[in-house]
C-alpha cells in the first residue's frame, strides 16, 4: 500500500499505483507447454515458432543466428555514420568510457535515421515479438552504440514498466563480430522467473523518484539486483555474436553489459524496444507516463486521476 505522502502525490505512474491483474502473457503461465501444443496443432504457430516459444518459456530469451544480411548491416550502419558526419545526430559525450573515444550511445537514432527506423519496424522482428507476447507488438524505442555499455545487469521493466506486466521484449542486434575483448552483452538465462523488481521493491521513495532518480538508480536498485543474482545463484551467459545476428529478450531477463577488457574496442549495436498492443506503458523509475499512447481503460482512468 502506499503511504499518506504517496497517495497525496498523483502525478507519478509507479507500479504499486495500478490494481493487480491476472492478465499474463502467455508464455509466462503456468500452462506454457500445453498453449504451445494447442497453437501448434491448431496451425497458429509454426513448428520452428514453437521452439522460438519453448526457449523464450523456460529461458527468457531467444537467438537468432544471421537474422540480418550483412548487406542491410553494413548499409544501415554507413547511413547511421553519414549522420553523425553531418550533423543530423549528434552523440552524447560519454564520461564513464575513459580511453575510448568512441562516441556515446544515442537514444531513438531511429527518429533521424531512416535505415534504423525500417530496422525497428522490420516485419520478421514485429512477427516473432508479436508472438512471443501474444499481442501485436508497437515498436518503441532504439539505442545505438559504437562501444560497450559496461552497463550493469538490471531488468527492462524498471525504465519501461507495462500493465499488467511483462507485455515488453527488445532486442539486441550485432553491426559487426563481438568478441570477450569488446564488453559483449551479458545476460542471466532463467532469470525472467524471478519476481519484478521496481522502485518500491528496492526502497526507492515517490520523493526521491522526483529529485535524482538516476542517483536512486545507482545507490539502490543496482546493488539490489546484484544481491538477487548473488542469491540465486545466477550464472552469466556473453552474446558473442556475428555480424547480423539477434538476441530478443523477455521484459524481466536481467542482462547489462560486461567491462571491456580492450579499452580502444568497438561493439557496434542497436538496441529496440518493443510494447504490446492494448496494454498501459509507462516508466516506474521516473514515475512518468510513456509516449505511446495508452489504449486501456485502468490507463485512462488513472490518467484523468492523476491529471
Amino acid at each position: 500500500m502506499l503511504s499518506a505522502d504517496e497517495t497525496a502525490d498523483k502525478t507519478l505512474f509507479r507500479a504499486e499505483m495500478f490494481p493487480r491483474s491476472d492478465d499474463i502473457p502467455w508464455l509466462d503461465r503456468p500452462d506454457w507447454g500445453a498453449e504451445i501444443k494447442r497453437r501448434l496443432s491448431a496451425g497458429i504457430i509454426s513448428e520452428a515458432q514453437a521452439g522460438l516459444c519453448r526457449q523464450w518459456a523456460e529461458h527468457g530469451y531467444v537467438i537468432l543466428k544471421g537474422f540480418f544480411s550483412s548487406r542491410t548491416i553494413d548499409a544501415t550502419w554507413a547511413e547511421y555514420e553519414q549522420a553523425i558526419a553531418t550533423g543530423i545526430v549528434t552523440p552524447p559525450e560519454d564520461p564513464n568510457s575513459v580511453g575510448n573515444p568512441l562516441p556515446g550511445r544515442i537514444l531513438n537514432p531511429h527518429f533521424k535515421v531512416k535505415a534504423f527506423n525500417r530496422i525497428l519496424n522490420d516485419r520478421k522482428a514485429c512477427r516473432l515479438v508479436s508472438v512471443l507476447l501474444g499481442r501485436e507488438a508497437l515498436p518503441f524505442q532504439t539505442i545505438s552504440g559504437h562501444k560497450g555499455s559496461e552497463q550493469l545487469a538490471h531488468s527492462d521493466s524498471i525504465h519501461m514498466t507495462t500493465n499488467p506486466q511483462g507485455y515488453l521484449a527488445a532486442n539486441w542486434i550485432a553491426f559487426e563480430d563481438i568478441t570477450a575483448e569488446s564488453g559483449p552483452l551479458v545476460y542471466y538465462p532463467g532469470s525472467h522467473h524471478l519476481p519484478y523488481v521496481y522502485s518500491r521493491e528496492c526502497g526507492i521513495s515517490v520523493e526521491e523518484a522526483k529529485t535524482d532518480y538516476l542517483t536512486a538508480y545507482k545507490e539502490k536498485y543496482e546493488p539490489f539486483i546484484q544481491s538477487m543474482i548473488a542469491e540465486h545463484h545466477l550464472d552469466a551467459s556473453f552474446f558473442l555474436a556475428q555480424k547480423g545476428d539477434v538476441l530478443f529478450w523477455h521484459a524481466n531477463l536481467l542482462r547489462g553489459g560486461s567491462k571491456m577488457q580492450a579499452a580502444q574496442s568497438s561493439r557496434r549495436a542497436l538496441v529496440c524496444h518493443y510494447f504490446a498492443e492494448g496494454i498501459d506503458c509507462y516508466h516506474d523509475l521516473t514515475g512518468s507516463r510513456s509516449v505511446i499512447e495508452p489504449k486501456s481503460s485502468i490507463f485512462k482512468k488513472l490518467a484523468r486521476r492523476f491529471d
